[in-house]
């Protein structure tokens, strides 16, 4: 599967065009609890996290590990029934004020280099990410860190069931585009997920291999990509790549 110059870059969200530091699911609840308008239990952010932690627990991680996603929102519905916690929000601004609370979220180092080369170069751009969120709470913190922007379509596991690395997510994306699976290109940060994934659906992947805020044991767990694929350490190197293919 050799390189060629893509129509299309579609892009892994987290740990390659942002990533989230200093991450606190408890200060997210605290957001989330100032729209509050009810809570007659005067449950706490604490409270809150018990109760994900009773309700919840592992079924997440055996759903994920199936290879499907729920929604957050439909978790935020049942958590806070359960709690007769009502809120002045909507179910999507519910999401985007407890995952800004959370973590306000950070720029990839080059992300909006990159984003800027892939519009001033006529090549089109999309988003397909493993996530908890909606594809609109996905948009609008896009929007929010990189308004320059021009994704055509943002995808996320949690709004159509099925997890990467399955082939139905990118093929999915390849329908939306109106390309072949040889005039896209594939970034993301995941080896199995993301570079594994787009090659089963013939999609030319990068493995951007970044080192920012990177557990360095969490980089030699990683499994090599056996398929072809253009390694990248910086977006840089993504760059001089498609100038090469451009001559």
């Amino acid at each position: 599967m050799p390189a060629v110059y893509p129509k299309i870059i579609l892009f892994d969200y987290g740990h390659t065009l942002l990533y989230e530091p200093g991450w606190d699911a408890g200060r997210g609840n605290m957001a989330l609890l100032k729209h509050a308008t009810k809570n007659d239990g005067n449950y706490t952010a604490d409270d809150i996290a018990a109760q994900i932690e009773a309700s919840l627990g592992t079924v997440l991680d055996d759903v994920r590990e199936l290879g499907y996603d729920i929604t957050g929102q439909v978790y935020h519905r049942f958590l806070y029934a359960s709690l007769g916690i009502e809120f002045s929000l909507s179910p999507l601004e519910m999401e985007i004020a407890f995952w800004n609370g959370a973590s306000a979220g950070a720029l990839m180092p080059g992300a909006d280099k990159m984003i800027d080369y892939v519009n001033q170069n006529g090549i089109r751009s999309a988003v397909i990410s493993n996530l908890l969120w909606s594809g609109e709470a996905l948009s609008a913190r896009l929007d929010r860190m990189l308004p320059r922007n021009r994704f055509e379509f943002v995808i996320t596991s949690s709004d159509y069931l099925f997890r990467k690395p399955n082939r139905l997510l990118f093929e999915l994306a390849l329908r939306k585009a109106g390309v072949t699976a040889e005039d896209a290109w594939y970034c993301g940060d995941n080896p199995v997920a993301d570079v594994y994934g787009a090659a089963q659906a013939g999609i030319f992947p990068v493995w951007y291999d970044n080192a920012t805020v990177r557990d360095p044991a969490d980089a030699e767990a990683k499994p090599k990509p056996e398929c072809e694929h253009l390694y990248a350490r910086e977006w840089d190197d993504v760059i001089a790549e498609l100038e090469w293919l451009k001559r």
